[in-house]
This record gives structure tokens, C-alpha cells and sequence, in this order.
């Protein structure tokens, strides 16, 4: 579907038509809706209901009348992001509704108690809550998933809606690369980097393709476990910050010897895991023996700060900080004596089940894949091939969705609860109003991203407009390239919401720079992979989607400008590792040009 990134413009032909020549106008053209999208959001703080259809408008005029892409492709493309709308939607209902669900049922109450129990320090909640908990969600389900989870779930702990948001975009950092069992790497990579040449190539230096992935695996969990061990510092010291009464960095350093103690609790066997096992499970089982030991630490006081950090009384919160869905200070639950552990069930059954649905190789299915849960749920697809006759295609698997998953443990937890049809229902007719807003949003947002990775397909020879943009950067930046393939995997993702989807785009592309310039393939490429885990704390739709799961829509652009802070940290640290990977300790490997 995408041009390759080597293959270059008939410019004879180009010039015929009147099209712009040169390199460096084509990449401004294709970097517009991006710039234009960032200025408006950020810049104008203009709503994302009124960005996002200009953006798009915008992308469609330029895949038209400069990419000379088919009009019906156009129309393809925009039926294909509506599919994936749905699916986002889905997911955002999902959550709201087992938010509302415990909200109604008193689980919000004994949530909040649990953990009390282990501290009343926001800081330490952040530290358990979102790196660690949410990393582990990442690691299940991916996809947005985790800041639709836990982004609710501090809302009902307390968080101001906007601090909620932010740090549920801060979760979609060091664990996204081997989110949702391995995706990004198992298909993104393996999916985008694969061609006819590439396989060539494995063949001459003796490589086979799993070697590769590995290889590429490897590296991104080592820059991850550099880069991401002080993540959750961040997450705190940026909170403290932008929601203290004192607006004060550092507020959060006391409980830095925890945080740091969360971080490294993670990355540790996160790393080893991708070292060890491969990609499937680094982020699922970093999270998972993170949560274990952090939270036992934590009820022995190990390492907690002497002081306790809270917000302001929610009476002196701004109205930017606020959202409808904000839980009380007394909850009217029908239980309000509800245990712990039965309110806890919920989050823990939807962790199971989106485990099970996505663990590819469990013992007892080894001789009856066929009857692998995944499998099932899987066989249910909707889809449309060759739309408008086309060759974009779109399809769904609902049953696989995790907003299927979120709504089964609300029909479990409303039984389990022992909640009336009249509390259950108020929260289904709540939950469904959320979704009005983000769906404006959506619909242009997410078909933008559509066209714009499909603008290969044109009659003027030009490749898509990502891998147009980013051809100029690597012809222009050169030898320091190590510095800047994180960026462009950032881009990837700032654009489609998805690190898998960055890698199909630009895996190719990196490997054919480094193939040009000399370096290992498996680190470049490893690069735009952690460099798209970046990107997505800045994604528009991934802020868009988890601003609708707390009712914070509209505020779109308040939120990225914080987390444009902890991505640049993160870019700027990966880009530093590369040039010391291939220029000092010269790591070479699998497809090493050297």
C-alpha cells in the first residue's frame, strides 16, 4: 500500500503537471496538517471538535491536488478510519461505563480505601496506579487501553480529570513498544521492515527474520529500560507542578527514592524479559512483578517520604481541571461498606481476560489452538475488502475489542455487586452521552490519519506523505541520523495514535537509512520504535480518547502541551544513546553495515 522510501519521483513527469519539485516544499506540504493541527490545539487552544475537521480537510486538499491521489481512495481511506473510530469509541464507552458502574455500585468507595490503606500520598498512588498498574494494562491489551483504564480509575481515587489525563498519557511511554502482547514489534516491525529486498538481505548475512525482531527487541527494551526507569519521577514531579497548590516541582523530589524504586521495579524485568523470553511479554510482565513488589514495599512504609502530598480541597480546583464525571467526597453507592478485594474484582477480572485473550502460547492450547480464547473471539470479524474497488480494506473484531471486555465485567460486577436495574442503567445512559463529543472528534481525526499513510497510492510517483517528510529529514541530517529516528517514529505516532502503526510506516525506511549510512539496522529501527512509544503521549486521538473517558473534552490542547515536555525528555535521551551506540560502543549486529 505505501511507496517505498527509495523509490523517487519521476521529477520530468512532476514538472509536467506542475507539481512542486522540490524535496524540501514537498515535505512542508506533507508536514502541514501536522503543524496545522499542533498550532491549532496548542497554539489557538482551539477545541478539537473544530481542529481535527480542518486538519482534515486540509490533508484531504493536499493527498488531491498534490499527491494526485484518487479521489475514491480519498473516500476508501475515510470509510477505513471510520472502522478504527469505532473501535476507539468502543473502548472509551467501555471504560466510562465500569467507571459509572462502581461509581453507582460503592466500589469507588472501597477502591479509595484500598489505597488509603497503603498511602495517602498522591505521589505514591501515581507511582502504583499509573506507571505500574497501567504499564501492565499496556502490556495486555495496548491500544489506548491503558489511559482509558486507569485515567477513570484515578478520577474516582481523586485526581483532578485533567491531572488524570495527563498522566494516563504519561503511561503510554516505556511500555507501549511491547504493549498488547508484542504488537508493535511482532507487527509493526516485522510487518513493515519485510520486502523482497529485505528478505535478500537477511539471506546474505546469514540472519533469519525472528533473529531480526529479537535483535530489534532487545535493543528498544534496553533504551526503554534507560530512558523510561525515571518515568515515573516525571509523572510526579510534573503533577506537583501543574496541580500543587504551589505549583512546585519540587514537591515531588522527597518521594524520588520511591518513584525511582517504581521505575527501576519495572524496567528490570522488563528487560530481561525482552532479553530472555522475547517481545510478547516485557511490558505485561514488567508491570506485573513491578506491581507485586512496589505495593508490598509501599504497606511497609519502604522508602515513602516522611511528608504527604495532596491536592488542593476540590472546592479550589479550577474549572480546567474539572470534569462531570468527577467523583464526590461521599459517594452514593448501594454499598458503601463494600471489602476491598470486591472492589478490586472488576479491574482484576478485565486483566485476566485480556490476558487470556491475547497469550498466543498457553500450555493447554498448544495441541488445539483452534480452541485458544483469542481464537474465538477473533473469528467473529466484520469487514470490508476493496472498498469503492479499491484495494484499502477495513474490517473489526469486536468480540476482541477490550471495550467487549469492559462491558462483560460491568454485566459481571452489577451481579456481583448486587447493583439495581435502575443504577446500572443510569450509568449506561451516562456513559452513553460521553460519547457524543468524542465521537465529532474522531471521525475526522482518525480518517485523516488514513489518508494520509494511504496517500501512497497517487498517480505522481511520489511516495505517502510520512515517508516523503521523512526521506527530506535523513537526506538533509545525515551521519547524525541515530539522533533523529526516534523523531520520525514519533511523528509516525503523533500522527496515526499507534506505535504499531508508526513502525509499519517508517520500519523500512529506517532500515534503508542505516543500510545507506552504515549502521545496524536492528538499532535504527529499534529507535523509531521507542521513539514512537514517545510519540504517543503527544498523539491527538489517544488525547482525544482518554479526555473522553473523565468528560474532559475540549481540553485537548491544555494536555498536550504538558506532555510535549516528558516526550522531548524522552527523544532527546534515546537520540543521545543512539549516537553513543553507534559512534562509541560501535553495537553492531544483526544487518550491521559496518
Amino acid at each position: 500500500m505505501l511507496s517505498a522510501p527509495s523509490e523517487r519521483v519521476d521529477r520530468d513527469l512532476l514538472k509536467a503537471k506542475g507539481t512542486p519539485v522540490s524535496p524540501a516544499i514537498l515535505a512542508a506540504l506533507a508536514a502541514l496538517p501536522i503543524f496545522l493541527g499542533g498550532l491549532l490545539l496548542v497554539g489557538f487552544r482551539v477545541p478539537a471538535k473544530w481542529a481535527m475537521p480542518v486538519v482534515y480537510a486540509t490533508a484531504v486538499v493536499i493527498a488531491l491536488g498534490v499527491w494526485d491521489m484518487p479521489f475514491v481512495d480519498v473516500a476508501a481511506s475515510t470509510i477505513q478510519g471510520l472502522f478504527t473510530t469505532f473501535d476507539l469509541l468502543w473502548i472509551i464507552f467501555g471504560a466510562i461505563l465500569l467507571l459509572n458502574t462502581l461509581e453507582r455500585s460503592g466500589g469507588v468507595t472501597a477502591i479509595r480505601r484500598s489505597f488509603h490503606d497503603i498511602s495517602d500520598d498522591r505521589r505514591v498512588q501515581v507511582v502504583i496506579i499509573a506507571w505500574l498498574f497501567g504499564s501492565f494494562i499496556e502490556g495486555a491489551a495496548g491500544f489506548g487501553t491503558p489511559a482509558a483504564v486507569a485515567a477513570p480509575l484515578m478520577v474516582a481515587m481523586g485526581f483532578p480529570a485533567a491531572g488524570a489525563v495527563m498522566l494516563g498519557m504519561m503511561i503510554q511511554s516505556t511500555a507501549v513498544t511491547f504493549g498488547a502482547v508484542g504488537t508493535p514489534i511482532l507487527v509493526g516491525v516485522n510487518g513493515g521492515v519485510v520486502s523482497p529486498e529485505f528478505t535478500t538481505a537477511l539471506a546474505a548475512a546469514s540472519v533469519t527474520l525472528p533473529e531480526y525482531v529479537r535483535a530489534v527487541a532487545v535493543r528498544a527494551a534496553g533504551l526503554h529500560a534507560i530512558t523510561g526507569t525515571i518515568m515515573p519521577i516525571l509523572m510526579v514531579v510534573m503533577m506537583t507542578r501543574f496541580f500543587g497548590s504551589r505549583k512546585s516541582w519540587t514537591e515531588g523530589l522527597s518521594v524520588v527514592p520511591f518513584a525511582l524504586f517504581g521505575g527501576v521495579c519495572f524496567t528490570v524485568p522488563y528487560f530481561l524479559t525482552a532479553w530472555l523470553i522475547g517481545p510478547e511479554f516485557p511490558s505485561l510482565l514488567g508491570g506485573l512483578v513491578g506491581l507485586a513488589i512496589v505495593s508490598t514495599a509501599a504497606r511497609k512504609g519502604f522508602l515513602l517520604p516522611k511528608d504527604t502530598w495532596d491536592f488542593p480541597s476540590s472546592d479550589q480546583w479550577p474549572s480546567d481541571w474539572k470534569s462531570d464525571l468527577e467523583v464526590a467526597s461521599t459517594d452514593e453507592g448501594e454499598d458503601p461498606n463494600m471489602s476491598a478485594g470486591k472492589a478490586w474484582v472488576p479491574y482484576l477480572l478485565l486483566a485476566v481476560l485480556l490476558v487470556l485473550s491475547r497469550l498466543r502460547e498457553l500450555p493447554w492450547f498448544d495441541s488445539h489452538p483452534e480452541l485458544w480464547f483469542g481464537n474465538l473471539l477473533r473469528s467473529f470479524v466484520i469487514e470490508w475488502a476493496g472498498i469503492f474497488g479499491t484495494t484499502v480494506t477495513a474490517s473489526t473484531q469486536p468480540l476482541y475489542l477490550p471495550g467487549t471486555f469492559l462491558v462483560v465485567v460491568v454485566a459481571i460486577t452489577a451481579i456481583l455487586h448486587r447493583m439495581s436495574g435502575a443504577a446500572l442503567g443510569k450509568a449506561i445512559v451516562d456513559s452513553t452521552r460521553v460519547l457524543v463529543g468524542a465521537g465529532i472528534v474522531l471521525v475526522f481525526t482518525v480518517p485523516m490519519v488514513r489518508v494520509y499513510i494511504n496517500s501512497g497510492v497517487n498517480a505522481s510517483g511520489l511516495a505517502s506523505m510520512p515517508l516523503e517528510m521523512a526521506g527530506w529529514v535523513a537526506d538533509t541530517v545525515g551521519g547524525v541520523w541515530p539522533l533523529f529516528a526516534g523523531v520520525t517514529g514519533a511523528l509516525g505516532a503523533f500522527i496515526a495514535g499507534s506505535n504499531t502503526v508508526s513502525n509499519l510506516m517508517f520500519a523500512a525506511f529506517q532500515h534503508g537509512v542505516a543500510a545507506r549510512l552504515a549502521m545496524s539496522s536492528a538499532m535504527i529501527v529499534a529507535l523509531q520504535a521507542v521513539g514512537a512509544a514517545a510519540g504517543n503521549m503527544i498523539a491527538i486521538h489517544n488525547v482525544v480518547a482518554a479526555s473522553a473517558t473523565v468528560g474532559l473534552l475540549g481540553k485537548e490542547g491544555a494536555t498536550l502541551r504538558k506532555t510535549v515536555l516528558p516526550t522531548i525528555y524522552y527523544l532527546t535521551v534515546i537520540g543521545i544513546l543512539g549516537l553513543i551506540a553507534v559512534y562509541v560502543l560501535e553495537i553492531s549486529g544483526p544487518l550491521s553495515g559496518g
